[in-house]
């Protein structure tokens, strides 16, 4: 009885308060026995593969349901949450270019030892994802390929719509059930961010960061403009309420996690057990959190951008508006597709330099920068994209 207990006291207690625990713990573990702390990294990588291992499952189960059982004005609300997450990633770029007139980065451009493949072309990038769009439900569950996934569940959804009601039912039913199992992995996450922040500071540390202090300063700046100015106005030209409630719960509950599983589609169970909490209409969130871990990708915007700008400045280019302003709109379409490139953003990077004619050595050369940064850049980028989500949905999908 008191094991029962105890395990009730975990279960329903805050998650925010213990994800904390975890995360000093981590940082504490991690100064005091780095070797204890690397072992530890165990646990991080199992919560992670955890959440990853539910998420495609529940993507597909979560969909069909919500539009074989849906309602018209659920339906209706999709488009323009689709639209926000598209001008969100737009304004990112910009801003993202923004940044760099300002403040302006040179890149010590000496590594050329990444081996590592990149798109060439938005055509290639836009093929990548077409092919997505055709991949069988197996091969997309197995390989994490939410964008086939969305098809399949939409598909499932609009064709199981008119089947009877105990079809609807069983559908419902499973993706409840699956809603429960995902919730018993959100309880881990205390002890899974612990692993994390523990094995990850014990390998990497933050040494190796000193010499690209500017480059990471710019892309966090916009980050957080992007997260605490521009979406909440966004929201607020939307619903002309205050954002910042809802704004600062999404980057508490939603972005800490993403922040350290560096994984939007990790995150995507997370997200939508946040939008229970809130109360939103599950036919909608059920949809859009699941399409905005494929699209919104606005943080994926600001890496491209900046640092495409500052290879750019780095070899003496001079970028006129016009052409910063198609940088933000290749930007943007190409983040759209980086969750589904191997490498995420990071090897969009070439496809942007290649605007300015900038050989594809260089711009690997600007990758190997990112990949040196990648702990705090990389995780910057999932928090802010993954809790835009739930700030976006939010504004749409509130009871009335």
């Amino acid at each position: 009885m008191q094991a029962k207990s105890l395990m009730n006291r975990i279960m329903s207690g805050s998650l925010v308060l213990q994800i904390s625990v975890g995360l000093v713990a981590g940082i504490a573990l991690s100064l005091l026995a780095p070797d204890a702390a690397k072992a530890s990294m165990l646990l991080g990588t199992l919560f992670v593969q955890a959440l990853k291992a539910v998420a495609p499952i529940l993507v597909l189960v979560l969909v069909a349901s919500a539009i074989a059982n849906r309602r018209a004005s659920h339906t209706s609300q999709l488009r323009p949450i689709v639209l926000m997450y598209l001008a969100g990633t737009v304004a990112a770029a910009l801003l993202a270019v923004t940044m760099s007139g300002l403040f302006p980065t040179t890149l010590a451009l000496q590594m050329t030892d990444v081996d590592a493949h990149a798109p060439q072309g938005i055509t290639e990038v836009l093929g990548g994802l077409l092919q997505k769009l055709v991949d069988n439900p197996v091969s997309a569950i197995q390989d994490g390929n939410f964008i086939g996934i969305l098809v399949w569940g939409v598909l499932l959804g609009i064709f199981l719509h008119h089947a009877a009601d105990s079809t609807r039912q069983m559908l419902a039913d499973i993706a409840d059930a699956v809603t429960h199992i995902v919730r018993i992995v959100i309880r881990l996450a205390p002890i899974g961010i612990f692993g994390l922040v523990a094995g990850n500071l014990a390998e990497s540390g933050f040494s190796a960061l000193g010499a690209y202090a500017r480059i990471l300063t710019v892309l966090l700046g916009c980050m957080l403009i992007m997260a605490l100015f521009i979406n909440p106005l966004l929201v607020w030209i939307k619903t002309r309420r205050n954002p910042y409630p809802i704004v600062f719960t999404a980057l508490r509950e939603s972005g800490v996690t993403a922040f350290f599983t560096r994984s939007s589609a990790a995150n995507i169970p997370v997200n939508l057990a946040l939008c229970e909490r809130l109360d939103l209409e599950k036919d909608t969130y059920a949809v859009s959190i699941p399409l905005g871990a494929t699209i919104n990708m606005g943080g994926a915007a600001i890496t491209i951008t900046v640092l495409t700008l500052a290879a750019a400045h780095t070899l003496g280019i001079n970028v006129d508006l016009p052409t910063a302003l198609l940088l933000s709109i290749v930007a943007a379409l190409s983040a759209c597709g980086a969750s589904g490139v191997a490498g995420g953003s990071l090897l969009l990077i070439p496809l942007s330099c290649s605007l300015f004619g900038i050989s594809n050595d260089i711009a690997m050369q600007v990758v190997a920068v990112g990949f040196v940064i990648s702990i705090l850049q990389d995780s910057a980028e999932t928090a802010l994209n993954s809790s835009t989500d739930v700030v976006f949905t939010a504004a749409f999908a509130a009871k009335d």
